[in-house]
């Protein structure tokens, strides 16, 4: 691995960068390969959460292809997810219609966990995932 692909690197997408200049957090971090992504919440462009956990758990993944794609990687490279959850033996039927939509075949490893709370009271879930670029590939 050269010197260059072992420096971290911040991943920021343009939409994302407000939120970086006020948290304080990469939505993502690379170095080499791997790829870690922050938590992605169910919220919009304008900073809305979506009503119900369809709505949020879209919005989530949305987000989380966002990032990936900034960073050179698509859903295809994730290898491992982790969501949390505020309901999560209420919610997961209808998280999982979403989640296997987004991952239709080979399923990235997966820990759900259950939450007393999120960032706002709002939120239903969060996503957070690591990928390798280019592992998805055929």
């Amino acid at each position: 691995m050269s010197e260059q692909d072992r420096r971290r690197r911040q991943i920021i997408p343009a939409p994302m960068q407000a939120m970086y200049d006020a948290y304080h957090f990469a939505p993502a971090t690379r170095v080499g390969d791997m790829i870690w992504v922050s938590g992605q919440v169910g919220i919009d462009a304008a900073m809305k959460p979506g009503v119900g956990m369809e709505a949020q758990a879209r919005l989530a993944f949305e987000g989380l292809k966002t990032i990936l794609e900034s960073a050179g990687a698509t859903l295809a490279d994730v290898v491992e997810l982790m969501t949390f959850h505020t309901d999560l033996r209420g919610d997961m039927a209808e998280f999982r219609k979403v989640k296997d939509a987004y991952f239709p075949d080979r399923y990235p490893s997966w820990t759900a966990v259950g939450v007393t709370q999120l960032a706002m009271p709002e939120f239903l879930v969060e996503v957070r995932a690591v990928a390798v670029a280019g592992s998805g590939l055929a």
